[in-house]
């Protein structure tokens, strides 16, 4: 779980190793916000993405489904800045399909960790693939990073963009381009 009093005392060090005054009225408080923001953020680290996907129904479809430009907040483990975007999560149904709701919730969970935008696609498409056992899926992410934006080159407006594709959408490019071509 998330130790809160260590993020308190870790914040008041940065507070002082910046060399303001952590018992400043605008930064009493912090050590405390920050400790609650973390928890919150890092929830993910506490869940299993697994769980969203296990309650599915068996509509016999075997057609695509997607869910496009699911917004998601993840924190970059280089820099601890976030990074945010767009997913597109597609699957073909073995014949099982879940509510639209879960493979947001699954992005979410598997967002809310120390990542790298690479890791999270992978863990998004693998956990697809074994809970649901689909005949394919294919996960785009497009993100902006804050360390690219606020620091470093600082280039604000740039997008990283990664995809894993499993099954029908790696094996096939028609599948792969009827993907494509519907997430726009």
């Amino acid at each position: 779980m998330i130790n809160q009093a260590k993020i308190k005392d870790a914040i008041i060090s940065i507070i002082e190793a910046i060399g303001e005054d952590p018992t400043r009225q605008g930064l009493v408080d912090t050590p405390r916000r920050v400790g609650e923001m973390y928890a919150d953020i890092f929830s993910g680290l506490y869940q299993d993405p697994e769980e969203h996907l296990r309650v599915g129904f068996d509509e016999g479809h075997q057609e695509m489904v997607i869910a496009k430009a699911l917004p998601f907040y993840s924190m970059c483990e280089h820099h601890l800045l976030p990074f945010y975007g767009l997913a597109h999560v597609g699957y073909i149904p073995n014949g099982r399909v879940v509510g639209a709701s879960k493979l947001a919730r699954t992005v979410e969970v598997i967002a809310r960790r120390p990542q790298l935008q690479e890791r999270l696609t992978t863990q998004i498409a693998d956990t697809i693939v074994r809970v649901l056992e689909p005949r394919g899926v294919a996960v785009i992410l497009q993100a902006e990073h804050l360390c690219m934006t606020m620091r470093g080159v600082k280039k604000p407006g740039s997008s990283i963009v990664t995809s894993a594709m499993r099954g029908l959408f790696r094996r096939s490019a028609a599948t792969r381009a009827e993907f494509l071509a519907l997430i726009g």
